[in-house]
């Protein structure tokens, strides 16, 4: 899993700037599987008003995202007028198992009756599931599914059978899921948030540490308290520079404060050792720990983010 991606890949394979919220509507909220890993939920609009978002997005996009683009709007989907917010979730197929499954959930203004037609005039085989019609996405090997005139769930075949169960009442959803639940109340006011459940934010810390931490001698440490994490949410926006928060949870003070310790010890070391830009984002970043929550503040320029973009730390975080 490459949770080392935080804020450049999985949040920012969209990277998009806007003023409002990306807040998952109830129909989006019922078809999320219930034991998420995480989940990343970000505003669709504005995009094209931050030159720092278009860039980001044309360096960190995976392939496999662009082709599901690519077929979106051969299927009739204009991403520029038609999609307001989109979710990526990262979920277990069973509880405890390390098999994860990701599910999309796209909500807009979709033409749902000419993409249909669409479909079939190409005489796509779709999939019954009781009274829900799948169908499938060219030769993505993914399907697609409109709950309603605005949500659409598309991923896997298998995954978006799971998201109709879940709809429909056949498997635990996320909205029992009271700790993620919590969670997504503190950011989903934000343009663009991210939640973890504690496996997903030990793995995305541990993988943080051995980036940033490796030439400090900080990844011992930091085993010594990663199963205290409990879990951890993380927001960003574009509107007026970047700003990352993100914000890990851990069930004492010690763990916070030796994580905060560490971090701090490793933006130091690369104050000193790194690049003019990875020198310049380190003077950007802020790291602090306070009742057990540990705090990591990143604010910059379009510009100084811009040559950030360019440092070897950043490529070597988001490949």
């Amino acid at each position: 899993m490459r949770q080392m991606k935080w804020f450049a890949v999985l949040a920012l394979v969209c990277a998009m700037s806007s003023g409002f919220a990306a807040q998952l509507s109830s129909d989006a909220r019922s078809a999320i599987p219930y034991d998420v890993q995480q989940m990343v939920v970000v505003d669709y609009r504005v995009m094209q008003n931050s030159p720092v978002a278009m860039q980001l997005r044309s360096q960190v996009m995976p392939p496999e995202l662009k082709r599901l683009e690519d077929t979106l709007q051969k299927a009739g989907l204009n991403d520029n007028n038609d999609l307001d917010q989109l979710a990526f979730i990262l979920y277990r197929t069973k509880p405890g198992s390390d098999d994860v499954e990701t599910v999309g959930v796209a909500q807009g203004q979709f033409p749902v009756q000419d993409v249909i037609a669409n479909f079939n005039k190409k005489h796509m085989k779709a999939t019954k599931l009781r009274t829900t019609t799948i169908y499938p996405l060219g030769a993505s090997g993914m399907s697609v599914v409109f709950l309603d005139e605005s949500t659409m769930v598309f991923g896997t075949l298998e995954s978006v059978k799971a998201a109709i169960n879940v709809r429909d009442g056949m498997a635990q959803g996320f909205l029992s899921n009271n700790q993620m639940m919590g969670e997504m109340q503190s950011v989903d006011s934000s343009p663009l948030w991210s939640i973890l459940d504690q496996k997903g934010t030990q793995t995305m810390m541990k993988q943080l540490m051995s980036q940033m931490g490796q030439m400090a001698g900080s990844v011992t440490d930091f085993s010594s308290v990663k199963n205290l994490l409990l879990g951890s949410y993380y927001s960003m926006d574009f509107q007026h520079g970047v700003r990352f928060d993100l914000n890990v949870q851990s069930s004492d003070n010690f763990a916070a404060a030796t994580i905060s310790s560490l971090l701090n010890a490793a933006v130091l070391y690369k104050k000193m050792s790194g690049t003019d830009s990875e020198k310049l984002a380190m003077n950007d970043a802020a790291v602090s720990s306070s009742g057990g929550m540990l705090s990591i503040h990143f604010g910059a320029s379009d510009d100084d983010f811009q040559a950030l973009l360019k440092s070897d730390m950043f490529k070597s975080m988001v490949h």
